[in-house]
């Protein structure tokens, strides 16, 4: 069996990628720009470029016209230098030609109406003749360009998403959920709880898919068609790779997953637990709102860094950055441009959590339409002067000596539980605060102080394995089916420590809920059960007394009926006063406690500091630093690579307390060292 600390090189690669999405293709009538590409991608010191991704109508102008030429072209440029490719499929925006001739392409929107052609990713998943054309089109790039020695990896097309409902989705729909009820069409109506609104379907032909102008309010309809969503997504993705399977299949492939960018959490549109499952190589696209004006750094930076640990934790390896911006973007609400230091700062902060390169997009900004002024690497005066330029090749400078990095791991103690399904459903129960759910960022206030303590932590799926972890986090998992259930109680009686808050385990895999209250093994764990959840308006508070302190409370508290668990902390007001509003219980090997309601920052400070000191949670390599720095660590069987980080405006003083060497400059670091501004050190610890 590997080692957690062995190296794990998800490319052909053993060096940090460093480049992003480049599109010559808006170019071929412009050979001097094509030929100053190339010269300014060795000054940038960048080295691996995706192509392709947009490209369809350049590679197959009319329907079986094809040209590859330029392509050609690009691949021995770029390999020329000593670069490398990644090939995308351009299946993320098809041809007008497509459109026109097979206009059962184009998708329907849940109002029914359908779509024109133009923008992207606006075509069928199920439409038989377009997963025809793309898996045509894949065998082609992969019969040309697969055995070429400068193609890295498979980029299959391009932030998939949205959903398609035409009367070919929506017999796919019904095919599908026929499968998950075994033809059962009474299993079925029971699983959406179907006398509620006369909604007992006696055929299948009567279900149709959410829609605003029909039915939106059967949760359990809702919770399945996200879930064929996923699957059909999942679907066309596996007749695009189909090629690259059976003729690369030594060529890694990926997709570039996302996040939302305003509050920065995971894309919710698909279920990536489960698209995981199927790729070679996680990837994601990261934008966040630097120096925005309703957070501090480090609080934007702590939610990258969740980010990083979920897509990191999906596969247990390293991934990549697949697109980045070297600046800034042109579809924020307010587009600011990143601030000196901060390309360099961001960038070291996506290696440090496990990405194992730094890519753009885009290589050159467009000339024209709604992406020329969204962030490049080269600007429209083709300068290699301008500051984000040389922000750039300092970057790639920076990259080419942590070379050593790539393939290392984040090995964790600390687990939190992240589900896409329980976060939709929970977001379509008609209950609760509307505003006021945020499942995600409730997920990340709870990392908070693993972050800011430099612990580190995976951000797991209820798929994935708990037994290696001390402790496990599993803040308002409203959906809970009994089998995820079952895995938590096993983890609490082989020794786990599972800390669970208000708004869990409220309903099952269905969206129905469970009768008789809480679920009777929850209720045997915690030694408690949740009895009446209370929710509050914006300006409601209440205050739970918890070791002596007093705590603010806002949002949610939960009143709880205790049996043989202890109280850790009491309501201080509301008519549940003086109850139980923290609670702690030992279950055979292992222990449970559960919070039930949602408090300030400091409190989840204290409270996991008591769990920090009875577990032994450490970092794996100490270093003194005030709040605003972060240290991560990827770890190597002989070594540490320590990243630390400066995510404030101001100097901070930090202290090395043994020995250790810089990576960068090769000198030799022990003591007080001061930080500048967005500054970062990376150094190196040899294990004894």
């Amino acid at each position: 069996m590997m080692s957690k600390h062995e190296k794990t090189y998800t490319t052909k690669a053993n060096f940090m990628l460093h480049g992003g999405d480049y599109n010559p293709d808006q170019w071929l009538d412009r050979p001097d720009i094509l030929a100053d590409d190339i010269k300014l991608m060795q000054l940038s010191h960048t080295n691996t470029f995706s192509v392709g991704i947009f490209a369809w109508s350049a590679l197959e102008p009319e329907e079986g016209v094809y040209h590859f030429e330029w392509l050609d072209e690009i691949f021995e440029n770029i390999h020329g230098f000593g670069g490398r490719v990644i090939l995308a499929t351009p299946s993320g925006a098809r041809p007008a030609w497509m459109s026109q001739k097979y206009p059962e392409v184009l998708r329907v929107n849940a109002s029914r109406i359908k779509q024109l052609h133009g923008g992207r990713h606006n075509h069928c998943f199920t439409a038989e003749v377009y997963r025809e054309k793309t898996e045509k089109m894949n065998r082609l790039l992969a019969e040309r360009y697969g055995n070429h020695p400068a193609l890295l990896m498979w980029h299959i097309s391009n932030e998939y998403g949205g959903d398609c409902h035409c009367d070919h989705c929506q017999v796919a729909f019904r095919d599908w959920l026929k499968k998950q009820y075994n033809n059962d069409l009474k299993a079925l109506n029971d699983a959406w709880w179907g006398p509620f609104w006369s909604h007992t379907f006696n055929d299948w032909s009567q279900i149709e898919s959410p829609s605003p102008i029909g039915e939106s309010a059967v949760h359990g309809l809702n919770l399945d068609w996200r879930r064929f969503v996923t699957d059909q997504t999942i679907s066309f993705y596996q007749n695009e790779v189909v090629p690259f399977k059976e003729l690369t299949p030594e060529i890694p492939i990926t997709t570039n997953f996302m996040a939302d960018t305003h509050d920065l959490i995971p894309f919710q549109g698909l279920d990536y637990s489960k698209f995981a499952k199927h790729l070679d190589v996680i990837s994601w696209d990261a934008y966040p709102a630097w120096h925005n004006d309703w957070e501090t750094t480090a609080d934007l930076a702590m939610k990258v860094g969740f980010i990083d640990d979920l897509y990191r934790s999906l596969k247990q390896q390293p991934f990549l950055l697949m697109e980045s911006t070297p600046s800034g973007v042109n579809w924020h609400n307010v587009n600011k441009t990143k601030r000196p230091g901060m390309h360099q700062l961001a960038s070291m902060q996506m290696i440090a959590h496990g990405s194992d390169s730094i890519l753009y997009f885009q290589w050159r900004k467009s000339r024209g339409s709604s992406e020329k002024f969204h962030g490049a690497v080269v600007d429209h005066d083709n300068s290699t002067e301008n500051r984000v330029f040389k922000e750039v090749t300092q970057v790639g400078e920076t990259l080419e000596k942590l070379s050593e990095v790539v393939g290392t791991n984040r090995p964790s103690d600390v687990a939190i539980l992240y589900d896409w399904e329980s976060n939709w459903a929970l977001n379509d129960a008609q209950g609760f605060g509307l505003e006021t759910k945020r499942y995600p960022q409730t997920l990340q206030q709870h990392y908070r102080t693993f972050w800011e303590q430099d612990i580190p932590v995976d951000v797991i799926t209820k798929e994935q394995d708990f037994t290696s972890y001390k402790l496990l986090i599993v803040p308002m998992l409203y959906l809970v089916s009994e089998k995820t259930i079952s895995r938590l109680k096993s983890f609490v009686e082989n020794g786990g420590t599972l800390v669970m808050t208000y708004i869990s385990g409220l309903v099952n895999e269905h969206d129905l809920t469970y009768l008789g209250g809480w679920h009777k093994d929850l209720q045997e764990i915690f030694g408690m059960k949740p009895v009446e959840t209370d929710t509050y308006y914006p300006n409601d508070r209440n205050s739970v007394r918890f070791n002596n302190q007093s705590y603010e409370l806002k949002d949610y508290a939960t009143v709880l009926e205790r049996d043989t668990a202890n109280v850790e902390g009491i309501y201080e007001d509301d008519f549940y006063a003086e109850t139980p509003a923290v609670t702690s219980h030992s279950y055979k090997k292992g222990k449970t406690y559960y919070i039930g309601g949602r408090l300030e920052d400091q409190f989840h400070r204290d409270f996991y500091q008591g769990l920090i000191e009875s577990l032994s949670l450490e970092p794996v390599f100490p270093v003194k630093h005030g709040r605003g720095v972060s240290v991560q660590v990827r770890q190597a069987p002989q070594k540490d690579y320590v990243f630390v980080m400066n995510f404030t405006e101001e100097k901070q003083n930090v202290t090395f307390e043994s020995s250790v060497k810089d990576l960068l400059t090769g000198e030799e670091v022990v003591g007080n060292v001061t930080l500048e501004k967005y500054e970062v050190r990376i150094v190196e610890h040899q294990k004894s």
